[in-house]
C-alpha cells in the first residue's frame, strides 16, 4: 500500500501545482480551492508512505516525479520552453527514479 500511498501523494501534488499557476496568485476561487485541497491530500498521504518507506527515498521519489511531470505540464499547457540543460536535468531525474526502484534496498517494505 505504500506505494499506492506514494502514487496519490505525486498526483495530487502535481494537480495542486498545476491548479496553483492557474490560481494567478490566488485571485482565483476555483483554482485556489483545488491548491489547496491537493496539498492537503498531498501531504496526508505522504505521511502514510512514510511510515514504511523511509523519509528520504519517499522525499525524493515524490519531489523528483513530481518535478518531472509539473515539467511536461509547464511544457503541453503552459507553452513553457525547455533547454537542452532542463530536459539533461529531468533525464537525469528519471534515471534517478529507476536506480532507487530498481537497485536500492531502502526501498524494500
Amino acid at each position: 500500500m505504500a506505494y499506492m500511498y506514494l502514487m496519490i501523494a505525486i498526483v495530487a501534488e502535481v494537480i495542486a501545482t498545476s491548479a496553483l499557476k492557474a490560481s494567478n496568485g490566488f485571485t482565483q476561487w476555483i483554482p485556489s480551492s483545488i491548491t489547496v485541497l491537493g496539498y492537503l491530500v498531498a501531504i496526508y498521504f505522504l505521511a502514510l508512505t512514510m511510515k514504511t518507506i523511509p523519509v528520504g527515498i519517499t522525499y525524493a521519489l515524490w519531489s523528483g516525479a513530481g518535478i518531472i511531470l509539473i515539467s511536461c505540464i509547464g511544457w503541453v499547457f503552459y507553452k513553457q520552453q525547455l533547454d537542452n540543460a532542463a530536459l539533461i536535468g529531468l533525464s537525469f531525474m528519471v534515471l534517478g527514479i529507476i536506480i532507487i526502484n530498481v537497485f536500492s534496498n531502502s526501498t524494500e517494505i
